[in-house]
């Protein structure tokens, strides 16, 4: 038995409607013709019941196709750090193929620390050649959802704590990917900002923190990236779930912003077809028989947007104009992916991908933190390195929900560092403590054996008594993937680290002066013993070639160059979302399980939050150090006075001071000096990350227009550039300003 490409079958069609009809190829299998004629002569051809078919699924991750007019299926893969892999066609459990690893990303928290576009291109390029290679034509992913609460247990998904930042990373993203002719899904779509009760919580957020700090990525993708899918998210606003939701649907996504791609349903996330058919939805992925509760195999005829659909539209309930627009979404999706024959042909876990992961993984780890420059470590000075913490030896990539992985390797942070040390020192490990021995999700497994019957307190004496012995004790610790740590559905229960690190940390630290903390996880964890530590690495989950990246970073192959996407606090209640006491809702009591949470800290998230609080973070949103050392200048601008038709330059020299070549990314917010409403202390609005040799000096430039100047106005539903004074602030974090200049809008 043979089996072709999509492309392929694409082709024979082709051929076989030319040899039919020699004198004209039907307009929608003609690839030279504009996409829009093609989709209108396929709408043209299609049944009322194959209009339908295409807007629903028909397996676990794929839609029909119109099999009489050799329009190709529609198959999707869950993202966003790599392929998942392939599981059966209705059934959650592994589909059993030998061919089917990839290579795991770096998690989105590491790409946005990063702080390089550069970077987020080549990330989208390569994962979008391994869908391609895999034959995908959506990749779900990526997420942009804006990390409100340090709790959320899908932040590692996330690009971070704000707009701009998350705005500029996504587009590149996006682009990378559908230059293989793939379709990004860009996710959720939104306000989806917590785990629990995820279902069930109905967001009440005022529209100005919705248009100035959740959708702002969202509307990048569409307008810059020109993203071809969108995934609404499972959460309600304004009393109606967002998968089906008339004003994020309809009126913004298709109104506002024009988008012309589908917008995909998160698994599960539709729950009734009236919605469905109205308010925006365009494929139906994920449902059972009655949403959420009741599964039956092969249910897909019974999705809200399958006969049901149908019956409304026999009865006259359901108009066909509706349906049509459906249909013509789905087709357009269908022909800038499975049915261009002109998309590359893609590649999987090739030697360039896994270069680009390690890079990646190089330029998002962050150094919070280097007392007495313990860091990097010095091999002709080291003779015995103690590694202690499970993390160490943990597989990362396997877990977490359906970011999960089947890599073809993981190098772990113990291996990364016998890698490059070699035989220049002994390296020792100790297992500290255990946490989650699991290695299993949905049927892929680690094949790690992680079991240790000995008592937390053995565990922690060996590690001890070992640490008195090195020249130099590393931890690895942080979260991992397992329920109410970075994990899909489930948030985390607090912000201190599990499994009594924290004592074993504070512990080793009184042993052995000289330890470095490598703490794991997607967002901020507490750390007590911050003061006593010397030396803390920010690590994220790093996926293939983690182990690597890491030691590069620790013995100065690399110099760190990672800035925090998000505000580490020290507490949870210097957080806004948790100040102010709303999270994670309150109950309805009309036996709806409906949860409402205000977001009562509106436009203040983040480092706009602790900016209006005076509060003092662990580490600062858009922290991050070096080996090295960067003077900056003083900060000038082209002109005093802008008007709202003209941009404006900032620019300031940047000298590496240090004795290696090293990056610092010049970061600039701007203050609004006198508003007729409430704004942040400062707000980021452009950022470049250049790279110094020793003694380089390079004159960054910083351009902006009235958009950076803006706020929502809720009363005209419009931006608004009040005239006034505003200070630019440039700096290398969001505490860190360097300099400051005043300027004038007209």
């Amino acid at each position: 038995m043979k089996f072709y490409s999509l492309s392929l079958l694409a082709a024979i069609c082709i051929w076989t409607a030319r040899a039919q009809q020699p004198s004209a190829v039907p307009v929608y299998l003609d690839d030279s013709q504009p996409i829009e004629k093609r989709i209108d002569d396929a709408l043209s051809r299609m049944t009322t019941e194959e209009k339908v078919a295409i807007c629903h699924a028909q397996s676990k991750f794929s839609s029909a196709g119109v099999k009489r007019l050799g329009i190709p299926e529609v198959w999707t893969s869950d993202g966003p750090h790599g392929i998942r892999p392939e599981v059966q066609w209705d059934k959650w459990s592994q589909a059993g193929w030998t061919n089917d690893s990839c290579v795991a990303f770096p998690a989105l928290t590491c790409l946005a620390a990063t702080w390089n576009p550069a970077m987020s291109l080549a990330y989208g390029h390569a994962i979008g050649e391994e869908a391609r290679y895999r034959n995908k034509s959506v990749l779900l992913g990526p997420g942009v959802n804006i990390c409100r609460t340090p709790l959320n247990g899908r932040n590692f998904e996330y690009m971070g704590e704000d707009p701009y930042l998350s705005s500029k990373m996504v587009v590149p993203y996006v682009q990378g990917v559908q230059s293989n002719g793939v379709a990004s899904c860009v996710k959720h779509y939104a306000l989806n900002n917590q785990e629990i009760n995820r279902h069930y919580t109905n967001v009440i957020v005022d529209e100005r923190a919705l248009y100035e700090i959740y959708l702002p990525a969202f509307k990048a993708a569409v307008t810059e990236g020109n993203t071809w899918t969108i995934m609404g998210s499972y959460n309600l606003y304004r009393n109606q779930h967002a998968c089906t939701n008339q004003y994020l649907l309809n009126d913004i996504l298709k109104g506002e912003w024009q988008f012309d791609g589908a917008v995909v349903s998160d698994w599960g996330g539709v729950h009734e077809t009236d919605q469905a058919i109205t308010n925006g939805m365009d494929m139906e992925f994920g449902s059972w028989t009655d949403g959420l509760h009741h599964s039956k195999n092969h249910a897909y005829e019974n999705y809200f947007l399958a006969n049901p659909y149908l019956k409304k539209l026999a009865s006259g309930e359901a108009d066909i104009a509706t349906l049509n627009d459906k249909a013509r979404r789905v087709l357009r999706l269908i022909f800038r992916t499975a049915m261009n024959r002109n998309r590359p042909y893609g590649s999987l876990c090739s030697d360039e991908h896994y270069a680009t992961a390690r890079q990646i993984g190089n330029e998002g780890i962050v150094l919070l933190k280097n007392n007495g420059h313990l860091l990097p470590i010095q091999l002709t000075d080291t003779r015995k390195i103690l590694v202690v913490g499970e993390n160490a030896i943990k597989m990362m990539t396997v877990g977490g929900g359906s970011s999960s992985l089947k890599a073809q390797h993981e190098i772990s942070p113990l291996q990364g560092i016998q890698d490059l040390v070699g035989s220049q020192a002994e390296v020792v490990y100790a297992r500290g403590y255990v946490g989650d021995t699991n290695g299993d999700y949905n049927g892929v497994t680690t094949g790690q054996n992680l079991s240790d019957k000995r008592t937390a307190r053995q565990l922690a004496d060996e590690a001890i008594a070992a640490a008195r012995q090195a020249d130099i004790v590393i931890f690895f610790g942080g979260l991992n993937k397992s329920k109410h740590q970075d994990c899909e559905d489930a948030d985390r229960l607090s912000l201190q680290l599990p499994y009594g690190q924290d004592s074993l940390i504070t512990a080793l630290q009184e042993a052995n002066s000289h330890l470095v903390v490598v703490n794991i996880s997607g967002s901020g964890v507490a750390m007590p013993w911050v003061k006593k530590v010397p030396a803390i690495l920010q690590a994220w989950y790093l996926g293939s070639e983690a182990g690597h990246s890491i030691a590069d970073i620790l013995f100065g192959k690399c110099n760190p160059s990672g800035k925090l996407p998000v505000t580490f606090p020290a507490r949870l209640e210097d957080v806004g979302a948790h100040a102010l006491g709303e999270y994670p809702g309150v109950e309805r009591t009309d036996g709806s399980q409906i949860f409402d949470e205000k977001y009562n800290e509106g436009i203040y998230v983040g480092y706009r939050w602790f900016d209006k609080q005076h509060i003092a973070p662990l580490f600062a949103f858009g922290h991050g150090l070096s080996y090295t050392t960067f003077r900056f200048g003083k900060a000038t601008a082209n002109k005093k006075i802008m008007t709202t038709d003209s941009d404006i330059t900032f620019s300031i020299d940047v000298t590496n001071t240090g004795k290696c070549a090293g990056a610092e990314v010049v970061q600039l917010y701007i203050s609004d000096k006198k508003c007729s409403v409430d704004r942040p202390e400062k707000e980021l609005k452009g950022f470049q990350k250049i790279h110094l040799a020793p003694g380089e000096t390079k004159t960054v430039q910083l351009t902006i227009n009235k958009d950076a100047l803006s706020f929502f106005d809720t009363q005209s539903h419009q931006w608004i550039a009040e005239p006034g004074t505003f200070t630019a602030h440039i700096g290398a974090a969001s505490n860190d300003i360097k300099s400051s200049i005043d300027f004038i809008l007209e």
